[in-house]
């Protein structure tokens, strides 16, 4: 999470989405950077609605923080989480899906609380999900349209803006069965109506 105080903007940092670019390249201009631990670093909108807000209007009077995400198209995300879990230094841990196809990746991502521990890797949806207070993410942005990502951070920071690639797994052809894609976009429907919804 980065903090930018008199731009008045708070990046949410959704994990597999490119954040660690962002941060690497933002993180001398925020006010205020939250690395450690990954709950803080990864807070989704719920947690920062209950600790940071709060903070932000009762400690600093104030109450125009605005908020910005990026979300990845969702079987784009589920493939850059099981690439990552593929890495060496994970393998033989339960967390690790060196010896799991994507496939079975997948299909025990879709079975909710009863997943087993190398596919839970939450909800882009249930990180972004407004608030019932009202609060909700202010700008979203899809993942695969950088520019326009890149376009709003310039103009709203004020400064030029080039992304390494960082914390980045590596590239492997994937693919899922037409069954198994048709079951994920009817038991994650909320995730690609959010994606679909940022046109």
């Amino acid at each position: 999470m980065l903090v930018f105080w008199n731009k008045k903007l708070v990046f949410l940092s959704v994990p597999k989405t490119g954040t660690t670019a962002i941060e690497e390249t933002l993180s001398p201009y925020a006010d205020m950077v939250i690395s450690h631990p990954p709950e803080l670093k990864h807070a989704p909108l719920y947690r920062y609605n209950r600790f940071f807000r709060p903070m932000f209007e009762r400690a600093c009077k104030t109450d125009d923080m605005e908020t910005m995400a990026v979300m990845r198209e969702p079987v784009s995300w589920l493939a850059s989480w099981y690439r990552y879990r593929r890495r060496d230094d994970l393998r033989g841990l339960p967390n690790s899906t060196a010896d799991v196809s994507f496939e079975d990746f997948v299909q025990e991502y879709m079975k909710g609380e009863r997943k087993a521990s190398f596919a839970n890797v939450g909800s882009q949806a249930r990180f972004l999900e407004p608030r019932k207070n009202g609060l909700k993410v202010d700008h979203l942005f899809r993942y695969e349209d950088q520019p326009k990502l890149l376009n709003f951070l310039e103009t709203r920071l004020d400064l030029k803006i080039e992304l390494p690639r960082r914390n980045s797994s590596p590239d492997m052809p994937l693919s899922l069965s037409p069954d198994t894609r048709t079951k994920l976009l009817r038991k994650c429907a909320e995730e690609f109506e959010l994606y679909e919804s940022l046109t």
